[in-house]
C-alpha cells in the first residue's frame, strides 16, 4: 500500500505545527480587543492562539484540547506567552463553560495534519498502522472495535450517515466477511477491493469517507460538537462572538443550524467564509474549511 512504510519517520517534522486556516478572517470575525479574554476550544498546535494573542495588546487566551500531545506541543510553540495562557486537557464538550466570560471563542475542527502524519494514532491508511483513531487515547473504544464487532447493519449505517459513502452497504458486507482487521492499511485495501474500478481510481481513495466515518464515531465528534454549540455561547460576554471552522458538510451543516436556532446567538455569516485561493495554494487543507460567526445578544 506504501512503500515507505518500512522508513523511519523524522518525528522533528511531525510536530503540530499546524498552519491556522482562515487566519484573517478568524481575527477579523472575532474582532479581537485589548484585554480581551478568548476561549481556543480546539488548541492544536497553537497557531489560532498565537494570532489571537498578537493581535492586541494585553490579550489572555484559555486554551483546550482533549489530546496531551497537543497540549505539550503548543505549550512549547507558545512559551514566550505563557503568563497569557491558562492550558487545560479537556473535550470542548466536556468543558465546565464559566458563564459571561469570554470575549470570543474559536473552535477548529480540522483533524491535524500530526495526526494524520503519525502512524501509531491510526488516523490514515497512508501507513500501516493499528486502527485507533482515538483523540483522546485515554478512552477505551477505538476503530478496531467498531469495525470488527459491530454488525454489519450498524457499520452499513455509519458510513451513511458520517461517511456520507453511498457504497455503505456493499463496504460493511465485505468488512464483515473478512475481518478481524488490525491495520489501516488491511481496511483500506479490503474497501478497494469490493468497489468497481471507476471509484476505486476517483479522485479519492475509496476508504477515505469510510475512516471518516469511524473517526467521527470513535470521537463521538458530532455529538460532542452539538454539546459543544449549545454550552458555549453562555460562556460569552454580551456581543462576544464564537466562530467555527468546520472540513465537513455533516458538521457545517450542525453548526449552521445550532448557531440558527440559538436564542443567545445572532449569526453573522448567512454563508460560510471559505478560503481565498492565495491561501488554498499555501495551505490546501485550506481548501475545505468553512468558517462561521455569531454574536451574542444582551441580555433582555
Amino acid at each position: 500500500m506504501n512503500s515507505h512504510s518500512s522508513q523511519p519517520l523524522d518525528i522533528e517534522e511531525l510536530t503540530f505545527s499546524h498552519i491556522p486556516v482562515l487566519p484573517q478572517e478568524v481575527i477579523e470575525g472575532l474582532v479581537v480587543r485589548p484585554g480581551g479574554h478568548y476561549l481556543d476550544a480546539t488548541v492544536g498546535g497553537g497557531g489560532h492562539t498565537r494570532l489571537i494573542l498578537e493581535a492586541a495588546p494585553d490579550v489572555r487566551v484559555t486554551a483546550i484540547d482533549q489530546d496531551e500531545d497537543a497540549l505539550a506541543a503548543a505549550r512549547k510553540e507558545l512559551a514566550e506567552f505563557e503568563e497569557k495562557i491558562t492550558f487545560i486537557h479537556s473535550n470542548f464538550a466536556a468543558y465546565k463553560y464559566p458563564s459571561n466570560t469570554f470575549d470570543g471563542i474559536l473552535a477548529d475542527l480540522g483533524v491535524s495534519s500530526y495526526h494524520l502524519d503519525r502512524p501509531e494514532r491510526g488516523f490514515s491508511f497512508r501507513h500501516e498502522a493499528k486502527l485507533d483513531m482515538r483523540m483522546d487515547t485515554s478512552q477505551s473504544l477505538t476503530a478496531a472495535d467498531v469495525v470488527n464487532e459491530w454488525d454489519e447493519a450498524e457499520l452499513a449505517n455509519i458510513f451513511f450517515t458520517y461517511g456520507e459513502e453511498r457504497l455503505s452497504r456493499r463496504i460493511a458486507k465485505r468488512i464483515v466477511e473478512q475481518r478481524p482487521f488490525h491495520s489501516t492499511t488491511e481496511l483500506a485495501q479490503a474497501i478497494a477491493s469490493c468497489v468497481s474500478p471507476k471509484y476505486r481510481y476517483g479522485r479519492i481513495h475509496p476508504a477515505t469517507r469510510v475512516f471518516q466515518a469511524l473517526r467521527i464515531v470513535v470521537n463521538d465528534e458530532l455529538k460532542s460538537l452539538e454539546t459543544f454549540v449549545a454550552k458555549a455561547p453562555q460562556a460569552l460576554v454580551p456581543s462576544g462572538r464564537i466562530a467555527i471552522i468546520s472540513f465537513h458538510s455533516l458538521e457545517d451543516r450542525l453548526v449552521k443550524h445550532s448557531f440558527r436556532n440559538s436564542s443567545l446567538l445572532q449569526v453573522l455569516t448567512k454563508k460560510p467564509i471559505t478560503a481565498q485561493e492565495e491561501e488554498i495554494v499555501n495551505n490546501p487543507r485550506a481548501r475545505s474549511a468553512k468558517l462561521r460567526i455569531a454574536q451574542r445578544v444582551a441580555a433582555s
